[in-house]
């Protein structure tokens, strides 16, 4: 049996800008970044917390005592166009208790089997990402 499709709508507004429309909730969405973050922006931020939330519960199941997380996204582009993204780089930044090799696990996990929104995009994208624990980085 497939699975259901999310439905979103998008509306124009004016010039570059638009409203999303999905369960409920709007985004604002404008090409020249004035009022909401770009379409590519959203992508990125999309990757972003979908890693983060699969960080967050693999840690939680793992019992792991974590009290904070911030996920900072750098991209690089084609230059010409379709401009694609050509390479992703996250840096994880959590505070707590928590065991370094369950942390960094629990990232590797998510590019490599969970975050969907991740395994969405282009096969070819270069991907790195880094951690610091409690303001240490991890090796």
């Amino acid at each position: 049996m497939a699975e259901a499709m999310d439905e979103i709508r998008v509306d124009w507004s004016s010039g570059l800008k638009f409203t999303g429309h999905r369960a409920g909730f709007e985004t604002a969405i404008d090409g020249d970044q004035e009022v909401g973050p770009s379409p590519v922006g959203l992508l990125l931020e999309s990757v972003a917390a979908c890693a983060a939330i699969d960080v967050v519960f693999i840690l939680e199941k793992g019992r792991e005592p974590m009290t904070g997380l911030s996920v900072t996204t750098h991209a690089e582009r084609a230059e010409q166009p379709p401009r694609f993204v050509k390479r992703l780089q996250f840096d994880f930044n959590l505070t707590g208790a928590v065991d370094e090799s369950k942390a960094r696990r629990a990232v590797r996990l998510s590019f490599e089997k969970y975050c969907s929104v991740f395994h969405s995009l282009r096969q070819d994208i270069e991907l790195e990402w880094s951690l610091t624990l409690n303001g240490e980085p991890s090796v």
